[in-house]
């Protein structure tokens, strides 16, 4: 079976993710949904991006010099899709498993876990 077709207007990031996910694993109605809502942040955090690019880190505001705007929303917005794709529960880096099995254990946290034993 095929992996379904991206949702309308994703542009190049959102595409990307769709179908590198897709590619790989199959999703639950549910877990299309999160990823949907994944794919659209990906994009998102790209024009952000963009607009870091062309207008600089810092802007002026009538306090003098900070941080843009867009530089505080990419953040915040990284840390959402980095939540979105923790949802899905996504392996993270290298797998030893070469086949096409679905490995998704349960949920893991954005944040490590520290504390004792």
């Amino acid at each position: 079976m095929s992996a379904p077709k991206p949702p309308a207007g994703l542009n190049k990031s959102g595409r990307a993710l769709w179908h590198a996910v897709l590619g790989e694993y199959e999703l639950d109605e549910h877990e299309r949904a999160i990823l949907t809502q994944a794919c659209r942040l990906a994009d998102l955090c790209d024009q952000l991006q963009g607009t870091l690019d062309a207008e600089g880190i810092m802007a002026e505001s009538s306090q003098g010099a900070r941080v843009h705007p867009a530089a505080v929303e990419l953040r915040q917005q990284g840390i959402a899709l980095a939540r979105l794709m923790t949802a899905l529960r996504i392996p993270a880096g290298e797998s030893t498993d070469h086949g096409r099995t679905q490995h998704r254990p349960g949920v893991r946290g954005v944040y490590g876990i520290g504390g004792g034993a």
